[in-house]
């Protein structure tokens, strides 16, 4: 049986921050890679997974492996090499695998790792989507100004052509208040007539990456769940976090304009984009829900531009981050347990085991991951 979930490991702080380490050398590079996949292929066969009922299941040693193949560089897969043999404890310099003798160990080290993404990472990432999702001036803001956030979601309607950037649909709101002024005569932002156009909704502002995971709350630091997650996104995206500090990750670098389904299903990491090569602001937009339910998908899109150029198109880079994690938590079964984990407090499991992960839950809601109004 894979160890139980730990709450966040104070080992681990310092380890995962190695961004200032000297460049690996091949032949570093080489053993480690070699050591690591021997042991997540041994445990993968031998006894990773989580039964989360269905046919999903989440499973430790896949979650570290995808982890580690979509790091988007050289640099962050190094980092990532590094950051698991240090909380192993395993050699960086030898090959000191020991299977025979210490495979339990070997497992505890992998599960604790595992572990600590997971409860670092994608549990706050996918949870956080639970929170209340569309930015109005009328909602008190964490991190700015309710004015502030009212001119985000100004800018990003303009800049997308008050249209969801993947439905094409029109904002339901901006329509009505331009019949109400012109009547059948209302044009869109490209001077067709909206009488034409029978593709309405409420549009909403989408973050890649969601603004709660810089949050301080009432606090003048980071909490330290916080700062582990910006760690191991670094080690995703190495010096991404540079993009998303303070107001930055409230920018409209990581905004999108979608329509209020279509922000649910990309917050949740169900919905993603994946650019197209050689053709700038240009994507194929995807899911992992079955194709009856999301029929559309996928489709290929160029987002649009300020014809000035004067607010910013989502950065690429984001959106590339945001895929890596939807597949992470995909293809791990991981995507599959969170959603256990938030049903069970919805549903208020207590088992008699002692086994429900409420205290997760409540943990995230104390470091501000995510709203009160989820544990009423």
């Amino acid at each position: 049986m894979a160890p139980s979930h730990h709450r966040y490991q104070p080992s681990f702080e310092g380890i995962m921050s190695v961004s200032d380490e000297a460049a690996m050398g091949a032949a570093e590079r080489a053993l480690l890679k070699n050591k690591f996949q021997r042991i997540i292929n041994h445990f993968d066969r031998a006894n990773g997974t989580t039964n989360t009922g269905g046919d999903s299941q989440y499973n430790r040693p896949r979650l570290v492996r995808l982890t580690y193949e979509y790091a988007r560089s050289e640099a962050s897969k190094d980092m990532l090499l590094r950051a698991f043999f240090l909380s192993t404890g395993l050699s960086l310099n030898d090959d000191d695998l020991d299977f025979e003798n210490g495979e339990e160990e070997l497992n505890l080290g992998l599960s604790r790792f595992a572990d600590y993404l997971f409860e670092s990472l994608f549990l706050p990432l996918r949870a956080s989507a639970l929170k209340t999702l569309q930015l109005s001036p009328s909602v008190p803001d964490r991190i700015g100004t309710p004015e502030r956030i009212a001119d985000l979601r100004t800018d990003c309607l303009a800049r997308d052509r008050h249209r969801c950037v993947v439905s094409r649909r029109f904002d339901i709101g901006e329509a009505a208040e331009r019949s109400s002024k012109s009547g059948a005569m209302a044009e869109d932002d490209d001077g067709r007539r909206l009488v034409d156009d029978t593709r309405f909704a409420k549009l909403e502002v989408a973050h890649p990456l969601p603004r709660s995971i810089t949050e301080k709350g009432s606090s003048p630091q980071l909490p330290p769940s916080k700062k582990a997650a910006l760690d191991i996104l670094n080690m995703l995206d190495r010096g991404v976090t540079d993009v998303i500090q303070g107001t930055d990750i409230d920018g409209p670098r990581n905004a999108i304009t979608l329509s209020a389904e279509l922000h649910q299903m990309f917050s949740n990491f169900q919905v993603f984009f994946e650019a197209l090569s050689g053709r700038e602001h240009t994507y194929r937009v995807q899911t992992f829900v079955e194709p009856y339910i999301m029929p559309d998908l996928p489709v290929e899109r160029t987002l649009y531009l300020s014809e000035s150029r004067s607010i910013e198109p989502p950065l690429p880079r984001l959106l590339a981050l945001h895929s890596a994690i939807a597949h992470i938590l995909h293809l791990s079964g991981a995507g599959i347990y969170i959603d256990k984990i938030v049903k069970e407090l919805e549903w208020r499991d207590t088992r008699e085991d002692g086994t429900t992960e409420l205290g997760q839950l409540v943990a995230l809601r104390l470091d501000g991951w995510i709203d009160a109004v989820l544990l009423r």
